[in-house]
């Protein structure tokens, strides 16, 4: 049955304001999603270019993560209460001067500085586009319409990474950064033009003391696991900072516990299928989005490819689940979603594995490829009946911070794996580079040299005024110490992708299905 576009909240659209919306919801979300991405791609020419260490090049991806994450659901209650469209537009402002910012950095200080703004804008647009879609299409609709914006986020998300390679390798990573500018100003025109605005008439209470200390806890954490391999863990700063971590996430609890409108409302995860699904979230994420941070700094740094062939090598991943994404959602609609969420994260288990293989000077189509497409067929049967899982479990008036919940879930993955991720191959990394040097018996002072880089990993170099072949021994011993880790990094995303589908067998409900 329709929704009466007289609801609080809903606008009364023409079919022409219904395609606006979508189009710049779409151009929107995009920008966020693809920038995610594309960053990836140019992480070894900013580590270059910037001489950024690899914790440094954590950063440029951890402040994004850092702030999108934890704001997540409060952009989208900022859109309830201010207004869809305004929201919508201050967030893509906000993204794009940032961009700017981004482009314009010296350094890697700055340049992490202004990702972070970038991660705040990304924070209030998202949100905000999903929620122009819901506002303005009838209920009836509204399938159709988020059917169509995910299918093309998946095209940008394809060609984004791809395209963004192509920026770097012709002109600069700036680029990467620069090129949002002009299509968010054309998502800001279209938005002011053509988009009603829409705002609930009695929006709940914002629950600013939870995403400031949400935020608190996971920058305590982020910055604990990311500081701790160049700093040690007996470093003042990375202790003060996992304690504040770890208060703050103890403190956030307690808020929401008592307060009347809860960012993260604790009685959801007394539901069996609905926690169930957010920690198959957590633990495959993790793997997902620790594991893909350092498959292109594999593939540019170790294999020699070039940044428009590190952005392709990703295609068929993310095609599988452009093609696949409508056949796995029949799965969970027919069979119930539990099935398919033990399947596909033990499939794509098997692909983690496969990307453990290759060794220095692999072919991509013998040593990466497999891994790639084995990977994304398993998160291709994996996501539309985790989505179905999380939405059938609870109440449909629940639908929106139940989705909300697991967007959020599936960034924090990301966020502290690659913290984590990091401090492991820096403890397989360090080793392997000691001892390659120590077997190569380089003149003492090239090998401190050498040595004293450590934390720049597949961008280290040997220096300038090294002997003939010295440079290529420090290569090869660089290069193995990062496979070594690599390798490590893929066995530990495969076993999380395995406990994801240990936690679906055990939590997921026989029978769950769609919602009506």
């Amino acid at each position: 049955m329709a929704s009466h576009p007289s609801l609080p909240g809903e606008a009364a659209c023409t079919p022409a304001q219904k395609r606006w919306v979508l189009a710049v919801s779409i151009l929107g979300s995009s920008l966020a999603f693809v920038d995610g991405t594309v960053v990836n791609v140019a992480l070894p020419a900013i580590q270059a270019d910037l001489g950024a260490t690899v914790y440094e090049a954590q950063w440029v991806v951890e402040a994004y993560a850092l702030f999108l994450a934890s704001l997540l659901l409060l952009g989208g209650s900022l859109s309830d209460r201010h207004g869809r469209r305004r929201i919508f537009v201050i967030g893509i402002a906000l993204f794009a001067a940032a961009s700017a910012a981004c482009a314009l950095s010296a350094t890697a200080q700055q340049l992490i500085a202004a990702r972070a703004v970038q991660g705040v804008g990304a924070a209030l647009l998202v949100p905000g586009s999903m929620a122009l879609i819901s506002a303005s299409f009838p209920e009836d609709e509204r399938g159709r319409a988020f059917g169509i914006w995910s299918g093309f986020s998946a095209v940008t998300s394809a060609v984004g990474p791809l395209a963004g390679g192509w920026l770097v390798d012709r002109f600069s990573w700036s680029w990467a950064f620069a090129v949002n500018i002009p299509l968010a100003a054309v998502a800001i025109a279209i938005a002011q033009l053509h988009i009603p605005e829409t705002r609930l008439a009695r929006p709940a209470r914002l629950d600013v003391a939870g995403a400031a200390l949400g935020t608190l806890a996971l920058a305590g954490l982020a910055f604990a696991f990311t500081e701790a391999p160049a700093r040690g863990w007996s470093s003042a700063s990375v202790l003060a900072a996992l304690a504040a971590g770890c208060v703050a996430a103890a403190w956030f609890v307690a808020v929401e516990r008592r307060v009347q409108a809860p960012m993260l409302p604790l009685a959801l995860l007394r539901n069996r299928t609905f926690a169930g699904a957010n920690l198959l979230t957590l633990l495959l994420y993790a793997g997902l989005g620790g594991g893909l941070f350092f498959l292109p700094l594999n593939l540019v740094q170790v294999q020699g490819m070039s940044a428009t062939a590190a952005g392709a090598a990703l295609l068929p991943f993310v095609l599988l689940l452009f093609v696949l994404s409508r056949w796995s959602g029949g799965l969970a609609s027919r069979h119930g979603a539990r099935k398919p969420l033990v399947a596909g994260p033990v499939i794509a288990a098997a692909g983690f594995a496969l990307l453990a293989l290759p060794g220095v000077g692999a072919s991509y189509w013998t040593g990466f490829l497999p891994g790639v497409t084995v990977l994304g067929l398993g998160m291709a049967i994996t996501i539309a009946p985790l989505t179905t899982a999380v939405m059938a479990s609870v109440d449909p008036s629940q639908a929106g911070i139940a989705s909300g919940v697991n967007n959020a879930v599936s960034r924090i993955a990301g966020l502290l794996a690659i913290a984590l991720f990091g401090w492991l191959m820096a403890g397989v990394f360090e080793p392997a580079l000691r001892e390659g040097l120590r077997s190569a018996a380089l003149p003492p002072d090239v090998a401190d040299a050498v040595w004293s880089q450590r934390d720049m990993l597949g961008a280290l170099r040997a220096p300038d005024d090294a002997p003939a072949g010295a440079a290529h021994t420090v290569r090869e011993a660089v290069h193995h110490g990062f496979v070594a880790g690599f390798r490590w990094i893929m066995g530990v995303s495969a076993a999380l992708a395995l406990l994801a589908g240990a936690i679906a067998f055990a939590t997921i409900e026989r029978g769950v299905q769609p919602a009506r």
